[in-house]
């Protein structure tokens, strides 16, 4: 039988919200972290469009995707249910169509104008992320860090771009955003909680409760701490990154403390752990754009 579509006007703006532009803006900056850290000051036009724009292309794809497989649970969440899949305004032909053509426009840039181990780390992403992710948040808290995983690619994609190899800076970086991503989402599932738990998405939170994910927080926190500063001990960036890692981690695990303080709003500090995560990723790859060895 064939999906209902209700007769709700679309435009394109409509198709560009379905491939999540805050989280392609995100992987971007991310991406760009990890290209410059690995050009060191070189810059081949071609190749920094090509891996931007085929990265963007299959982010974009993979969350169009990640749209058609969350219809059903977006629509009974105040957050995402007047998304058009939600709200069911654009045929599913259509959805699925605008996917693969995304997919197929990121393969073909990244296989033509980068290397085949820069698309084979993405293609890792776009299957982990809608293959696994996508489903697996629907059964286990361990969906958390299936998709922390997808959310770590973006820097190796940029890395393996420019030096068509995974050393040790690949997989620091890989390391980085894995562990920031967790202390991150649990922010998110905490103050968006009564969407999840409308949704039968069991998050931390839900199953555990917020003091246990306030507990899973400091951790990840305190192992950001000490993973970060990896990149200057073993030479791959330089003092300022060193030193600004390391206070900007420090805040981090303040702020996680200050979590299980009694005079503590749960809603108010995982949104300002959430904003100020925001912050550290951002920074610390601004600093590996220009602050490498």
């Amino acid at each position: 039988m064939s999906e209902k579509v209700k007769p709700t006007t679309f435009s394109k703006k409509s198709y560009v919200l379905l491939t999540k532009p805050g989280i392609m803006m995100g992987n971007a900056i991310t991406l760009l972290g990890g290209y410059f850290l690995a050009a060191r000051g070189t810059f081949n036009l071609i190749l920094f469009l090509a891996t931007v724009v085929g990265l963007s292309c299959l982010i974009g794809s993979s969350c169009v995707f990640n749209n058609l497989i969350d219809r059903v649970a977006d629509a009974k969440m105040e957050r995402t249910k007047k998304r058009s899949m939600a709200l069911k305004s654009i045929p599913r032909k259509k959805i699925i169509s605008f996917a693969v053509i995304l997919f197929v426009i990121g393969t073909a840039l990244l296989v033509s104008f980068t290397n085949i181990l820069a698309f084979s780390v993405a293609l890792f992403g776009f299957i982990v992320y809608v293959a696994l992710y996508s489903f697996m948040k629907y059964t286990s808290v361990q969906g958390t860090l299936v998709g922390s995983l997808a959310g770590a690619v973006p820097p190796v994609v940029g890395y393996a771009a420019v030096k068509n190899e995974l050393d040790l800076g690949a997989y620091l970086l890989f390391a980085i955003l894995t562990i920031w991503q967790m202390p991150h989402f649990y922010a998110i599932a905490i103050f968006r909680l009564n969407d999840y738990k409308a949704a039968s998405i069991p998050v931390l939170p839900l199953v555990k409760g917020i003091f246990t994910t306030k507990v899973h927080s400091l951790i990840y926190a305190i192992l950001f701490l000490g993973i970060s500063p990896l990149l200057t001990v073993f030479g791959y960036t330089g003092n300022v990154y060193l030193i600004l890692s390391i206070l900007l981690s420090l805040g981090w695990v303040l702020i996680s403390i200050q979590g299980f303080s009694k005079k503590t709003k749960d809603v108010l500090w995982a949104r300002k752990s959430f904003k100020y995560s925001l912050i550290v990723i951002t920074v610390l790859s601004i600093l590996m754009m220009f602050d490498y060895t």
